[in-house]
């Protein structure tokens, strides 16, 4: 099971620090978040306003309409906490590094799953055109050479397409990995394109 990103208590102290650089949206407060973990944790909605509301209750946080948002801004109480457990804040500043460590880690350790079930899908997937382009060649008559070449040709420029694909999609990928900006959302749009291109190759071959 997974560790939690933060310690009980502690992202209530790190929304008080980010908020001392500057008053933010709620959704600035996620992307601030997102940008210091480098792409690997973003917290949801439900995770961040609650413990908004909770800070102004207990006047470390004020809130003002900017339009149709609300902007937080840290009070002097707020910054009198800071101040106050400023070598707390020293400990979760070192376990966020740590944690975007570990989950840029287990971003690796998904996007080799995921590649290996890929190469291994392209590969079955190969071998039953191979298999399907043998049989057909047995079964078709001598005066219908033609079209045996031109399903060979259709094959190879198939398997040409699918070897363009897994290259080019790898590279990108483990360049993302090195940069630390390989998002669960990329692993899972990759899983669900490629469950739906199998599916609408399938169907074309069952015609």
């Amino acid at each position: 099971m997974t560790p939690p990103v933060f310690a009980h208590g502690h992202l209530r102290l790190y929304l008080l620090s980010l908020l001392a650089d500057a008053p933010m949206h709620g959704y600035e407060v996620i992307q601030a978040l997102e940008e210091r973990f480098g792409g690997t944790y973003v917290p949801s909605a439900g995770t961040i306003y609650p413990r908004l509301a909770k800070l102004e209750e207990d006047g470390l946080v004020s809130k003002a309409a900017d339009g149709r948002k609300t902007v937080y801004a840290i009070t002097d109480a707020g910054r009198a906490e800071l101040l106050a457990r400023a070598g707390e804040l020293d400990g979760i500043e070192d376990g966020v590094t740590d944690s975007v460590r570990r989950l840029a880690d287990d971003v690796r350790s998904s996007v080799n799953s995921a590649m290996k079930t890929l190469r291994a899908d392209l590969a079955s997937a190969a071998r039953e055109a191979r298999t399907e382009a043998k049989v057909a060649g047995r079964t078709i008559r001598a005066d219908a050479k033609p079209v045996q070449v031109e399903n060979r040709n259709q094959l190879a420029n198939a398997e040409v397409a699918i070897n363009e694909f897994r290259l080019e999609m790898r590279a990108k990928l483990r360049k993302q990995v090195t940069g630390g900006q390989l998002s669960d959302e990329t692993v899972a749009a990759l899983t669900a394109g490629l469950a739906e291109v199998r599916a609408r190759v399938e169907e074309t071959l069952g015609r």
